[in-house]
């Protein structure tokens, strides 16, 4: 079962949206047991890769939030590989990147199977995260972290679009 939490809108440039039949298509888990997309609205004059935004978003957050996140995934058993070098953005693994979209997979150490899809569009940019729990350990991993994750997804892109603005 998918699970989504739907948010209030708190900011005119980024909202929580239904993920995207299409979103989906892109995911190579096996199953989804959760997700949640943000649509941020750009400026139609920022050209940018889907890989450039997602960079822009990750690798560019403060140092702090940067080593709060990069905690927060490697609680959650995902390995990540070098903070920032060529097929790797801020640990993830990319694997699979076009102009216009980028996917980031890490594997799991403890059952938790995570995707973070970014896909440029003409005035927006597309942030999706996938989830699959494949056991009990999981499932409690990702509780704990659930109910922050849309929020810290909210946080991340807004700044992101302010910093780039």
């Amino acid at each position: 079962m998918v699970h989504s939490t739907s948010h209030p809108q708190v900011s005119d440039r980024v909202r929580h949206v239904p993920v995207p039949p299409a979103a989906h298509a892109l995911s190579t888990l096996a199953r989804i047991d959760y997700e949640n997309a943000l649509l941020a609205e750009l400026d139609p004059a920022q050209d940018r890769t889907a890989e450039q935004w997602a960079r822009a978003v990750l690798e560019d957050a403060p140092t702090g939030m940067q080593r709060a996140l990069t905690q927060g995934w490697t609680s959650l058993g995902l390995t990540l590989g070098p903070a920032r070098s060529d097929g790797y953005l801020l640990g993830w693994p990319v694997r699979h990147s076009t102009p216009d979209i980028v996917l980031l997979a890490a594997d799991p150490t403890l059952g938790l199977h995570a995707e973070l899809l970014f896909e440029r569009r003409q005035r927006t940019l597309l942030l999706a995260c996938f989830i699959q729990l494949d056991d009990d350990t999981a499932r409690a991993l990702w509780a704990a972290a659930e109910s922050r994750h849309p929020q810290v997804m909210h946080q991340l892109l807004e700044q992101a679009i302010s910093r780039t603005a």
